[in-house]
């Protein structure tokens, strides 16, 4: 079974897919040997560890670095968060796909949204031509990626955003993406009016106010990932613990 086989496997369980969302090899590590099944990498995370914005600043070549050491680190899938698809066309957004089944991932998350300035929701039939592309290239070459097609009609609050969702989910899966990711949808009603919308598996994102893991599985949802939310807590906590060092006067806090 390929890798791409055992990850689109995990989507289609009784259980849902806690993914856990990585932004070095040690922090895929932990997640590993926690238990967590596949994990992705978080843009925004590799980001600031880098000392950028998240939106697509870092390089690819700096993105792709990480991504294959994690990939070489871990036995569980790894799916790869490329935002919008660092490349200003479809030529080069190929290219970049090449070089990441290259480095043995089993999927991506690509996102329909414009992150460079003020983020904005793409026309739908721009990001279709994308998934399709994308299908098209790895199929003439016998490969697969799954792809995660992200839409952020909840996360930018567009008016008539749960129709909105529909008519892309329906958009999307006929393109050939292989998952429905609505990042900042939270609402018992609207994830199940979306999980009741279509037949890919839908992956939502953990956030303050979202409903329970086991709520979650009850309203069909097959996936549901971290985001950037373990790494913020953790630089959150180290400054914490900085903050009592000095504090204390001693390193007692941190032993």
């Amino acid at each position: 079974m390929s890798v791409y086989e055992q990850f689109k496997q995990l989507h289609h369980q009784e259980t849902l897919l806690l993914l856990g969302n990585a932004w070095n090899v040690a922090s895929a590590r932990v997640m590993q040997e926690k238990g967590i099944k596949a994990i992705a990498t978080s843009s925004s995370a590799i980001a600031d560890t880098l000392g950028y914005a998240d939106g697509q600043n870092i390089s690819f070549g700096e993105l792709l670095h990480i991504i294959r050491r994690i990939v070489e680190c871990v036995e569980v899938p790894v799916s790869a968060d490329i935002e919008a698809g660092y490349a200003d066309s479809i030529e080069g957004l190929l290219a970049n796909i090449d070089l990441l089944v290259e480095a043995g991932v089993a999927g991506i998350n690509l996102e329909d949204s414009a992150p460079s300035g003020t983020r904005t929701l793409l026309p739908a039939d721009d990001f279709v031509k994308k998934i399709a592309a994308i299908k098209s290239h790895l199929a003439a070459k016998g490969q697969n990626l799954f792809i995660n097609a992200r839409t952020d009609t909840f996360l930018l609050d567009i008016p008539g955003k749960l129709e909105e969702t529909f008519v892309r989910a329906r958009l999307y899966t006929e393109a050939g993406a292989d998952g429905l990711f609505v990042p900042f949808i939270k609402e018992p009603a609207d994830i199940q009016a979306v999980v009741s919308a279509t037949k890919l598996p839908v992956n939502v994102m953990s956030m303050k106010g979202l409903p329970g893991i086991d709520e979650l599985n009850t309203l069909g949802v097959k996936r549901i990932s971290m985001g950037g939310s373990v790494y913020w807590a953790q630089k959150r906590a180290l400054g914490q613990r900085l903050d009592q060092v000095m504090a204390d006067g001693n390193f007692e806090t941190i032993f």
